[in-house]
């Protein structure tokens, strides 16, 4: 006979919630609409989330220009990590299937202070890379418009500030709508999106390989297996900078998580469905770095991936070389999708962090209401889609390197609050780590690895960006520090700050007597 033991720390107080289910009794539901997303389905989100096109777009040129040949390396060392610290939630949300994910882990393990800026730290990750994805389908949305129309003055509209933010602020208005009316309101929409941008790569992969084997490009390179030695990166430095670019390429998969109290199977299906996204997105990774750098080589001339007038945007420059006028707008149209997709999914992890965080009082409870309707966090949506756009708009006119810029202050972002969770999974589940090996592994040893490592790209990181030419190279007036350092420990620092002053608002998260510290039950064999 199995029996299960609950048994919290000492100190521990017990909440008056009402219990959802899993091993920790003051764990709440939040009204979500259960069974409406399957293993396919989260799958989608996940992969749809990350954005591999755009990803692509956005950082193989930087990467290339931080580590040169060695970016397929670096893509397998920005997954390591990754798959490490997949494993940490995992074995959480088995445990606890929360919308709150990263927050609400941390709060069962650190307690509540922690457990808060964690979930600050997925927040303003979350809105940093909407206002990306919202800049790079505004971009490409005047692109595709102009080069379908054969009239360069209308992609050059993206070049003009103001159409550029009415655009963009358009296309975030228009992903809050959509994402406000549920999981499933564009759910064949996503699926298609998402095949969209993995046969259009499968395209652009076989043309850039046969123009690599045609000889076509003067900078392109044979293939060789040293670009895969992760060792030959040239400095630390580099290794670093280039890891946090690869760590941002994989950001999304923890979407499918946050999805795990609309999904069917919700302790099992969103752990399995974040290692099928992962798996892909590593494939199509290293099959496009390969074919790219096989085809225009990673130097900093001509079609090279590193050169600095062209790297921010690899796809625009290489749609028409490698696939030709025709099927180059179809990468065009792929970059722009992939976009689109993107930013309605990624409103899904930050929404229902905000519903959680409001609804164990870390918030105010305004953001604690469900729609009637459509079973989404409303008005917590509606916030993510307004601080978006604010966002974007002041980052936008105050950087002329905004793109570059956010991506490397993201890296920050991920890596702390990726490893706040691994270190989490491996405290809350200590007592379990003898049972067997599987849990050392899973629960202990793996997560704890994962965390290290992210945990030491984030100092590394954050010591590097105090150099003015890190990331894009530029500085606010009057400061001679780099940008990326000031938005990542800016926002980390507005973070202590809201945390201070909701905790005089609501004292009762904060005296842990709502999501309470605890271990998880204690399965005793008789």
């Amino acid at each position: 006979m199995t029996q299960l033991d609950v048994r919290p720390q000492a100190g521990d107080t017990v909440s008056g919630a009402t219990p959802r289910g899993g091993s920790d009794g003051d764990v709440r539901g939040k009204g979500l609409g259960k069974g409406s997303v399957g293993l396919v389905g989260s799958a989608v989100i996940g992969i749809s989330t990350v954005a591999p096109v755009y990803c692509l777009t956005s950082t193989l040129g930087s990467t290339a220009g931080e580590v040169g040949m060695q970016m397929p390396a670096i893509f397998l060392a920005g997954f390591l990590p990754m798959l490490l610290v997949a494993f940490a939630y995992r074995e959480l949300n088995k445990a606890m299937p929360d919308c709150g994910t990263s927050f609400t882990w941390t709060v069962k393990a650190f307690g509540p202070r922690i457990g808060w800026m964690c979930g600050w730290g997925l927040v303003i990750a979350t809105i940093i890379v909407l206002s990306n994805l919202a800049g790079v389908a505004t971009s490409f949305f005047w692109l595709t418009i102009g080069k379908i129309a054969h009239n360069p003055s209308i992609a050059a509209l993206d070049d003009n500030k103001l159409v550029h933010i009415v655009t963009c602020l358009t296309l975030i208005a228009a992903a809050t709508a959509i994402s406000y009316r549920g999981m499933t309101a564009t759910k064949g929409v996503q699926y298609a999106l998402v095949g969209l941008q993995l046969v259009v790569l499968a395209i652009f992969v076989a043309m850039a390989l046969q123009k690599a084997s045609a000889g076509t490009f003067d900078t392109g390179l044979s293939f060789s297996w040293s670009w895969m030695n992760p060792f030959a990166v040239e400095s630390m430095a580099a290794f670093t900078a280039g890891l946090s670019l690869s760590i941002f390429m994989y950001w999304g998969w923890d979407a499918c998580l946050a999805t795990n109290e609309e999904t069917t199977g919700s302790a099992k299906t969103p752990g399995r469905a974040s290692l099928i996204a992962m798996v892909v997105l590593v494939g199509s990774y290293l099959a496009t770095g390969v074919a790219a750098q096989m085809a225009v080589g990673s130097g900093a001339e001509g079609l090279g991936l590193a050169n600095e007038e062209t790297s921010g945007n690899v796809f625009e420059v290489l749609a028409d070389p490698v696939m030709g006028s025709l099927l180059g707008v179809l990468l065009f149209v792929a970059v722009l999708a992939s976009a689109a997709a993107s930013l309605q999914t990624t409103f899904i992890p930050v929404a229902r962090t905000v519903l959680a965080m409001s609804t164990y009082e870390a918030l105010p409870p305004s953001y604690a209401k469900v729609h009637p309707k459509f079973k989404t966090p409303g008005r917590a949506t509606i916030m993510a889609g307004v601080a978006t756009g604010v966002f974007y708009t002041v980052m936008t006119l105050v950087s002329e390197n905004v793109l570059t810029d956010t991506i490397f202050a993201l890296g920050l972002m991920i890596c702390f609050y990726y490893s706040l969770t691994a270190f989490a999974c491996v405290w809350y589940f200590r007592g379990d780590l003898r049972n067997s090996a599987r849990d050392l592994f899973f629960k202990g040893i793996f997560p704890i690895l994962g965390g290290v490592l992210l945990a030491s790209v984030f100092f590394k990181t954050l010591y590097d960006a105090w150099d003015p030419s890190y990331g894009s190279g530029s500085t606010l007036p009057g400061l001679d520090v780099g940008n990326v350092f000031v938005i990542g420990v800016g926002l980390l620092a507005l973070g202590l700050v809201v945390m201070f002053v909701t905790e005089r608002r609501s004292p009762a998260f904060f005296r842990g007597e709502v999501l309470t510290k605890s271990t998880p039950a204690l399965v005793v064999q008789d």
